[in-house]
């Protein structure tokens, strides 16, 4: 079947089967095209559970689908590839917190929305990229057991001297590999170019920049400034995402384009299947969904 006749098909079934399809920013532009809601990954757990459908269709990676399913319990989570995972996410175990239990009984384990389900349900508190800082400026007790990602860990270190922050040595594959000499050959190449960068690059890169953001906070700045021209420094998908709230302004990558193999997994086909076979659904136990939703509702109320 053709993309154009699947989309159609897609559009219909949506209504047959009372279900909406959420896309992360990291998408390929025909799946964040098709999709009724685009956003990071907290937005778009919201946004499943402030539906009124009874099937999710999460285009994104297994964490973020897992996600919803905590905050949307009785709902119909579906993700249109089993395989699409996180190596961030998988780079924290529950061993692993259990061992940081063990050796800091009196820190607070502070975790990154950007977690698999057991190991939120281990987690004190829940972050997102967003509110990082403040959460953990806000959080009771001078120690904390900040994971997964060492960057990001980094940048809340900086920004609360205050308090022994031990950092997880984990980090994304993608915003690894942004370097100091891609946004210094930007400068020279865009000089009347903002910067923007993900806390999930490296402190030489944030440090060089003129705005650090998540991609919602991207997305905002973007559409508050009177630049023209802005260069991203996350997963490349996020462009077309940009070039969509702002049509009169020039985007470029900083660096080459970055991508996300997880991420680019879903197609339009995929996508159809899903929804046409309800296929891959994600299952979590009770028990787990309860606890891994305690640390998001302390973020929420903090």
């Amino acid at each position: 079947m053709e993309e154009i006749r699947m989309i159609e098909e897609i559009g219909k079934m949506k209504k047959e089967k009372d279900a909406v399809i959420i896309a992360h920013n990291y998408m390929i532009p025909q799946v964040q095209d098709l999709a009724d809601f685009t956003g990071d990954s907290l937005e778009l757990s919201r946004k499943a559970a402030a539906a009124k459908e009874k099937i999710i269709l999460f285009c994104g990676v297994l964490f973020m689908a897992e996600t919803a399913k905590i905050l949307s319990p009785t709902k119909k989570v579906l993700i249109p590839r089993k395989d699409a995972g996180c190596p961030l996410a998988d780079c924290i175990s529950v061993k692993q917190v259990e061992e940081y239990r063990k050796k800091y009984p009196d820190a607070l384990i502070i975790g990154y929305v950007n977690t698999n389900a057991d190991v939120k349900s281990m987690l004190d508190i829940c972050v997102t990229s967003a509110n990082a800082v403040d959460i953990v400026k806000k959080a009771p007790g001078n120690r904390i057991v900040f994971l997964p990602d060492a960057n990001l860990g980094a940048w809340v270190k900086k920004h609360v001297p205050e308090k022994e922050i031990i950092i997880h040595k984990g980090g994304c594959n993608v915003h690894q590999r942004f370097t100091k000499k891609d946004v210094l050959d930007a400068r020279q190449a865009h000089p009347d170019a903002k910067i923007l960068a993900h806390p999930e690059a490296s402190m030489e890169v944030l440090e060089l920049a003129d705005f650090v953001a998540s991609t919602s906070a991207m997305i905002k700045y973007v559409k508050e400034s009177r630049d023209k021209k802005f260069v991203i420094g996350t997963e490349e998908g996020h462009i077309h995402r940009l070039k969509k709230e702002r049509p009169d302004a020039e985007f470029f990558s900083l660096g080459s384009a970055k991508i996300c193999p997880n991420m680019k997994k879903t197609r339009v086909k995929d996508v159809y299947e899903a929804l046409l076979h309800e296929q891959y659904e994600v299952k979590l136990s009770d028990e787990v969904m309860k606890k891994a939703l305690v640390p998001i509702e302390k973020m929420i109320s903090m």
